[in-house]
């Protein structure tokens, strides 16, 4: 396998717990929730972000590689960066570990959506300014 991340490269960490009912026949979680865990991190790592009336993120792109197995009982740790803040959306590298080993990685866009218009909008500044202290290099 390629080079796979450690927990420590994300800035935003989350932990979901896993239970009996996220396993599909074989024993592992199934992936469906592998989706669920992901917009879990994404969604901790957007609560410092300023809410604006009518306005709202929609993802647009998901891309979720599977590393590794992940089973029930446990936990799992979810790291979050900020890789890019473009005019209207946003990108997220993400990976799942459990016990410290790295069983799934993502990229994910997410887009500014004006909730009138049904279309997306710019970011604004003070939007802008708190996710460049989330992602300074982004």
């Amino acid at each position: 396998m390629d080079d796979l991340p450690n927990l420590a490269d994300f800035p935003a960490r989350t932990t979901e717990i896993l239970r009996f009912g996220d396993t599909d026949a074989l024993g592992h979680v199934n992936n469906a929730v592998f989706a669920t865990m992901y917009e879990g991190g994404r969604i901790g790592a957007l609560s410092a972000v300023p809410q604006h009336p009518g306005c709202s993120v929609v993802i647009v792109r998901l891309v979720i590689d599977f590393r590794g197995e992940l089973l029930w009982p446990g936990t799992v740790e979810v790291g979050t960066r900020l890789t890019k803040i473009g005019t209207s959306s946003l990108t997220f590298t993400q990976a799942l570990f459990q016990k410290g080993r790295c069983v799934s990685t993502s990229e994910s866009v997410l887009v500014y959506f004006d909730m009138q218009t049904r279309k997306a909008m710019p970011l604004s500044e003070d939007v802008r300014a708190v996710l460049r202290r989330l992602a300074p290099e982004a």
